[in-house]
């Protein structure tokens, strides 16, 4: 299950994982584009891997009637990527022309929250709550290393995780992730899934296609080792290694060597 996989780094996992020989790839968006960007990929893998969902991820209505579905069809999700965000930078105070402190907006905070942090939470524990079913329907208790299935989990956090000017909503959801990949890799590892996070530098997707493309090339270029924008088939690659590799938990950061001046 990936959500946000119309376009960017969602979408591009979902190739990768399709054309790895997934039976089956549950697409959530908001967007149309989910069911022509299904539809090319099903084409492209010569099957019906793909499967598009369209919908606001923060509906919980939405949200179990696609498990509902996924599960009726193929069983339990043992892959969960909730992928879907937003941004809604500005600073956190400034100063208007008359001197009044002018706060970032309320309304937009809360909103960053629900589709950055609450949504993915819970996207990734209706996965596990598929998985634990199973297991306890089946008479399996916990998890042990000598079985075949794993489960797991992959948040996309963000280098903004670790603070950035004028994304104080952005920021503050990426770091929340962090609190939630740690808590869920400690407990959802009894029913046999791993829990991890990634951390992508400025990807070349349509939500930084949409920033200042001259803001980009002087204060976000420069501050990279490579001198460019990361390419989403890039980060979709290190999310499949995290997926495959067993070996691999916590946190991964894939910033193309980003280092911001203080």
């Amino acid at each position: 299950m990936i959500t946000g996989g119309a376009s960017g780094i969602a979408r591009a996992t979902c190739m990768s994982l399709a054309g790895g020989g997934l039976k089956a790839v549950g697409v959530v968006d908001v967007s149309d584009e989910v069911f022509a960007a299904c539809e090319q990929g099903n084409r492209d893998f010569k099957r019906e891997v793909l499967f598009p969902f369209k919908g606001d991820v923060t509906s919980t209505e939405f949200r179990r009637g696609v498990y509902a579905e996924m599960v009726k069809r193929f069983g339990p999700v043992h892959i969960c990527v909730p992928a879907a965000g937003i941004v809604r930078d500005a600073l956190a105070v400034k100063v208007d022309e008359t001197g009044a402190p002018v706060l970032y907006d309320e309304h937009l905070f809360r909103k960053v929250i629900e589709v950055n942090l609450v949504a993915p939470i819970y996207w990734a524990l209706e996965a596990i709550g598929t998985i634990a079913g199973d297991r306890t329907r089946r008479g399996l208790g916990r998890w042990e290393p000598q079985e075949r299935v794993q489960g797991a989990i992959i948040f996309i956090g963000s280098i903004s995780a670790a603070g950035n000017r004028g994304q104080i909503s952005y920021a503050t959801t990426k770091a929340g992730l962090e609190g939630a990949q740690s808590t869920l890799a400690k407990e959802a590892i009894y029913h046999g899934i791993r829990c991890a996070i990634i951390h992508p530098g400025f990807t070349d997707t349509p939500m930084v296609q949409a920033m200042d493309q001259n803001y980009i090339r002087e204060k976000i270029l420069p501050q990279t080792q490579l001198r460019r924008l990361l390419q989403p088939e890039e980060v979709a690659e290190a999310i499949v290694f995290m997926i495959r590799n067993s070996a691999t938990s916590g946190a991964l950061w894939v910033d193309a060597g980003w280092h911001p001046p203080a």
